[in-house]
């Protein structure tokens, strides 16, 4: 389902200043958002309550824990790249990260992805990722920002 594999330092480097590619759509669901409420104790109304969402939220619908969008980077980011090789890969930052609109119910998004920079921190990879998640018929993404991930190649 990747797009692209990568299998060591000098290969990921390659693809520096490059856009890496754009996942499918994922589609966020009612239950998918109140298994997060119950994992992370947000029960906020305008997540979990369908039927005061539609009288009382400007969204006229439940939304998407900001969270929970950001929790789908590793999902959506395996169908973009696969890194392999690996002895261990970490999610080291996530910097500049902006929500921009927010994501209703049943809303369909994907992630866009450019690789910014690539540093070799002897022998780890730490790769600066530009990630933008677009809503399906949305000119505004909902959130835009970079990750780092650090990737322990197999030497």
């Amino acid at each position: 389902m990747s797009n692209l594999t990568i299998r060591s330092l000098a290969e990921l480097q390659q693809y520096e200043g490059q856009e890496l590619g754009v996942s499918e759509f994922y589609t966020i669901t009612q239950q998918q958002i109140n298994q997060f409420a119950d994992a992370t104790l947000d029960h906020q109304w305008i997540h979990i309550d369908a039927e005061r969402a539609k009288t009382e939220s400007p969204f006229q619908a439940t939304i998407a824990h900001g969270y929970l969008t950001v929790s789908l980077l590793p999902y959506l980011w395996s169908q973009i790249v696969t890194i392999e090789n690996l002895k261990m890969q970490v999610n080291y930052e996530i910097e500049s990260l902006r929500f921009n609109q927010a994501v209703t119910v049943e809303s369909a998004v994907r992630l866009r992805a450019k690789l910014l920079s690539v540093k070799d921190l002897r022998g780890i990879a730490k790769a600066r990722i530009e990630v933008t998640l677009d809503i399906q018929d949305s000119k505004k993404p909902a959130y835009t920002g970079v990750i780092t991930f650090l990737y322990h190649f197999n030497s």
